[in-house]
């Protein structure tokens, strides 16, 4: 992986994101420079100083596109307000749970991204999925050729620990399915993005009771055939997805990039230092993902976050996939989620290597040859279009 802080993973992560989710390249390292002195320190020191650089940087983007408004330019603007959106959400990743600006920050971070999107003219809408007593957000891209009164197949996308559905549509993702005629569901599940910063719903075990709504809501959609809706999970996502497929028999297939089988033992090593943290300040994190009210009971609400005993449940196609560097989750758990899926009529599992580049943890060293072989995969189950 590009490490623009040699000796600071965290750090370099959430930059590799930025560069592989709509970022540019020159604008990241204008932010990062000032910063390399900062990332030496460790993971946690100085994440204000990262949230002043990449805010400045948001700003003055912001300010651009106003600029670009003023004459009616408004694509441009469009481009500017969404690599804008982009780095306020990079910055409000990086800071501890109770940093004061962290919410205003999401706001804006949400309001640029809209703007950014209606602006750009994407094919991209927001919805909102009936769930308990607060809906759960969501940002739906048409596959793309539907003839009117045409249903498409869809893909689910689920969260990881700490990802959001605005970044993970910026990825890869956001075009390579509607390119094989699959449109794509990308959500806040509980845990994540809104529902867990504007709503309060912490992450679940049973991802099933937030999955099946998902599944409810896309039956009555006028644009989805309902007998081809599979599922798709990145990173923390591969335990969530799994667990959602196994115990909701509507999904047409799964996969997972990052196979995250026994979520509670990596807990357990990291408390060790065994293996590289995603955010800083990372305890503090989970636990407030968790709803967890100290580390005590954090560690019970994630003691039954493994798939040990559910993969038999799987009575669909499957697709596992890993890097072969994971620095986060170990590798040995795709092989692991591979063997018990007993019951899949087909499961597949890809390991990706030097040869074909992601090796890193969900690929995000290099998303784009392990991206499209994931949609190429997905597109074949659900009947897609590979041409």
């Amino acid at each position: 992986m590009f490490q623009y802080f040699p000796t600071n993973y965290v750090w370099s992560l959430s930059t590799m994101i930025a560069l592989t989710h709509g970022g540019n390249i020159g604008e990241v390292d204008a932010m990062c420079a000032p910063l390399v002195e900062a990332a030496r320190v460790g993971d946690d020191p100085g994440t204000e100083a990262f949230y002043a650089a990449w805010k400045g940087g948001a700003d003055q983007l912001a300010a651009l596109a106003d600029d670009d408004l003023a004459h009616g330019h408004k694509l441009s603007a469009g481009d500017k307000l969404a690599r804008a959106a982009l780095y306020y959400g990079i910055a409000e990743r990086m800071q501890a749970h109770g940093f004061e600006a962290r919410l205003a920050l999401y706001w804006r971070s949400l309001d640029l991204f809209e703007q950014g999107r209606t602006l750009s003219r994407e094919n991209c809408v927001r919805v909102e999925i009936p769930y308990r007593d607060v809906p759960l957000s969501a940002l739906y891209v048409r596959a793309e050729g539907l003839a009117p009164g045409e249903r498409a197949p869809l893909v689910v996308v689920m969260n990881g620990l700490d990802s959001t559905k605005e970044m993970l549509q910026k990825s890869v993702m956001g075009t390579m399915f509607a390119r094989r005629g699959l449109s794509a569901l990308f959500v806040d599940q509980p845990g994540t993005g809104e529902a867990l910063r504007l709503h309060n719903l912490p992450a679940v075990h049973d991802t099933e009771t937030w999955a099946s709504p998902i599944v409810d809501w896309l039956e009555q959609h006028a644009e989805v055939d309902a007998a081809r809706i599979g599922a798709l999970g990145v990173s923390l996502g591969g335990y969530y997805c799994p667990r959602a497929v196994a115990f909701e028999p509507r999904f047409a297939c799964g996969a997972v990039w990052g196979a995250n089988h026994d979520w509670r033992a990596v807990q357990q090593a990291r408390l060790k230092r065994e293996g590289e943290n995603p955010v800083p300040h990372y305890w503090k994190h989970v636990q407030w993902v968790f709803g967890a009210k100290d580390l005590d009971d954090f560690f019970a609400k994630a003691e039954p976050m493994h798939l040990n005993g559910v993969l038999d449940r799987i009575r669909v196609p499957f697709l596992v996939t890993h890097g072969e560097n994971d620095r986060q989750i170990p590798l040995k758990y795709a092989h692991e989620t591979f063997a018990q899926l007993v019951n899949a009529p087909k499961k597949d599992l890809f390991v990706f290597t030097a040869r074909e580049g992601g090796v890193e943890h969900s690929s995000l060293d290099n998303p784009l040859n392990a991206g499209n072989r994931i949609a190429d995969w997905l597109a074949e189950q659900l009947g897609g279009s590979l041409a």
